[in-house]
């Protein structure tokens, strides 16, 4: 029944502009990022989109100022604002990314600011994630990735990791039950919200396990790991 009124109201709504599309979903993902313990997908063509739209649209602010119309003053203001929404968008999106990798660095621009990004606080984690699973880092944050590693590697066996056995030297040794990978705590709870039935999951409670349904609308704080897959696929947003 559900999803018969979603094709209804999908109908009888009037087609939504790409541009407030792009501008809903960057919002959503910056959100997504803030609330998320971990890395989330990198949406490769939403920040393309938006990028190249930032670009064309400081073209042409450029372009009508230096006419100095005083009649497209107005236009200019509008113009300007909507720019500066989607610059604080972007910026805020990589901000959230670069809290969880530790950026050293500050940025200017959305393609100069991946160059800055430190990925060393999961860099072993995330590296082998980015080899099943390449779309979770940008291109410039893979690249980034493996010349960091391989730095970090290079330093750590000059400094002291060579004077150890051989078996010892591995930095993603997972023997014995025991992993020496760092990675993000997957039991965080979050703040989620239902925008699709996504199923069920289960919840610990006073009177022990239970199974509970998400319903479209639901508001609920549940562990990363039970909601992490519905996050991905759209059906659940962070709060």
């Amino acid at each position: 029944m559900d999803d018969i009124q979603d094709i209804l109201a999908s109908v009888s709504k009037p087609s939504i502009p790409q541009r407030t599309r792009d501008l809903q979903a960057l919002t959503r993902a910056w959100v997504n990022e803030r609330t998320s313990p971990e890395l989330l997908p990198y949406p490769v063509d939403l920040v393309e989109r938006v990028t190249d739209r930032i670009e064309t649209q400081i073209e042409t602010i450029e372009e009508m100022t230096g006419t100095m119309d005083p009649k497209s003053n107005f236009t200019l203001v509008i113009l300007q604002t909507e720019l500066e929404r989607f610059k604080f968008l972007v910026r805020s999106f990589l901000r959230a990314r670069i809290a969880k990798v530790r950026a050293r660095r500050g940025f200017i621009t959305s393609k100069e600011l991946m160059k800055t990004v430190q990925i060393d606080k999961y860099a072993l984690h995330y590296r082998q994630i980015a080899q099943t699973d390449p779309t979770i880092l940008s291109p410039l944050e893979q690249q980034y990735l493996q010349s960091h590693q391989a730095l970090l590697a290079s330093h750590y066996s000059a400094s002291f990791l060579s004077s150890f056995p051989q078996a010892l030297q591995k930095l993603d040794d997972t023997s014995g039950g025991t992993s020496m990978v760092d990675k993000p705590d997957e039991d965080s709870a979050v703040f989620c919200r239902l925008l699709r039935d996504a199923g069920s999951v289960e919840i610990q409670s006073e009177g022990g396990a239970a199974d509970v349904d998400l319903k479209r609308g639901d508001v609920w704080v549940l562990r990363w790991s039970a909601v992490k897959d519905s996050v991905v696929t759209g059906d659940v947003e962070l709060t």
